[in-house]
């Protein structure tokens, strides 16, 4: 463990370094040492954990949960086309428009711009010995997946979500019910080993 925080801490410095901070130690250490996102408890609205296994998917639970990532082009909104707004799954909080979302090609639905400021924390994530910039629910702390400076314009920005961490608010209801019941149903999840994306 020791091992894993000191190379963590000197990923932080390094980038801390690049990105031309005067006080390293001070903007390094609460990314290694508090982890990369605030606490269950700190979040404005949280779920009893046997509550959350009830409620959600096993892949759901993973993915919100315990920071998963679900297989490339398994979700079940990664080629997803309808008109309507992409919410939280654990509490429910308006994330995404489907205005904003796009084909990154990356096989995770792919989102430009959110629907509010306030809707996503954005916080470093050095896991696997990178840095990424993990998103989370700003409501319940739930993970989503992880952002990047590769988006389309106006942005420039590209959310790439986890389809096991939304839930579809369809703008017309009827529609999406029965496109839906024609093709089966949703698309099932597996975990993937190689999380380099999400």
């Amino acid at each position: 463990m020791a091992v894993l925080l000191r190379r963590g801490f000197f990923i932080a410095r390094h980038h801390a370094l690049r990105q031309g901070s005067s006080s390293v130690y001070r903007l390094a250490l609460p990314a290694v040492l508090l982890g990369a996102r605030r606490t269950k408890k700190t979040w404005p609205v949280s779920f009893p954990q046997e509550e959350l296994r009830k409620r959600l998917t096993p892949m759901q639970y993973h993915i919100t949960q315990e920071r998963g990532t679900e297989s490339a082009f398994t979700g079940e909104f990664a080629h997803h086309k309808d008109e309507g707004t992409y919410t939280c799954v654990v509490c429910g909080a308006v994330l995404f428009s489907s205005n904003s979302k796009f084909d990154s090609g990356s096989g995770w639905p792919s989102f430009f711009d959110i629907v509010k400021e306030e809707s996503v924390t954005l916080s470093d994530d050095f896991s696997y010995g990178m840095h990424r910039v993990e998103t989370t629910c700003s409501q319940c702390g739930a993970h989503l997946g992880h952002l990047f400076d590769d988006g389309p314009r106006p942005t420039g920005k590209r959310y790439c979500i986890n389809s096991g961490s939304l839930a579809f608010q369809p703008n017309d209801p009827a529609s999406s019910a029965s496109k839906s019941t024609a093709e089966g149903g949703a698309a099932s999840s597996s975990v993937s080993d190689g999380k380099t994306e999400l």
